[in-house]
């Protein structure tokens, strides 16, 4: 009997190619996303930190070059944190494309995988029916041997 051999082998390690791109994709849009959401954090707490030495600057001795200073310095954290969070969107929407793609090519390579089963399956079935066929031509010769 034939070895077995699956004739869409190449497309399915093409499709497990594509799954790992995919993977390495996603992760880099995750990490892409993290870093952003950190940049926008620290943005936050430098406004905050703005704040607070404002607040801090009203009860202590009035200093208006100061005061003026701070808060130019919160009006651009401000725009800055719009700037960020537009940022954090568009890699949160550039991770769900990534996802998107994953679970596709997951899909894919699990629709092949399936395929290679079935066809192993039926190879399988093919040889045990061949098996089958030679037992049962070996047992009539020996049985009209036995005959004669």
């Amino acid at each position: 009997m034939k070895k077995f051999r699956y004739s869409m082998e190449n497309i399915l390690r093409i499709k497990l190619r594509l799954e790992d791109q995919a993977k390495l994709s996603y992760a880099r849009a995750r990490n892409r996303l993290t870093v952003e959401e950190d940049k926008l954090q620290n943005l936050e707490d430098k406004k905050s930190h703005y704040e607070q030495e404002q607040r801090e600057q009203i009860n202590c001795k009035l200093n208006i070059k100061k005061m003026r200073q701070l808060s130019e310095a919160i009006d651009i954290m401000k725009q800055k944190i719009e700037n960020q969070k537009v940022a954090v969107k568009t890699a949160a929407q550039n991770l769900e494309i990534a996802r998107v793609r994953l679970n596709n090519a997951m899909i894919e390579r699990k629709a092949q995988e399936r395929l290679k089963e079935k066809a192993w399956q039926d190879y399988l079935s093919e040889v045990n029916a061949q098996e089958q066929k030679e037992i049962d031509e070996r047992n009539s010769f020996n049985y009209n041997g036995l005959l004669l």
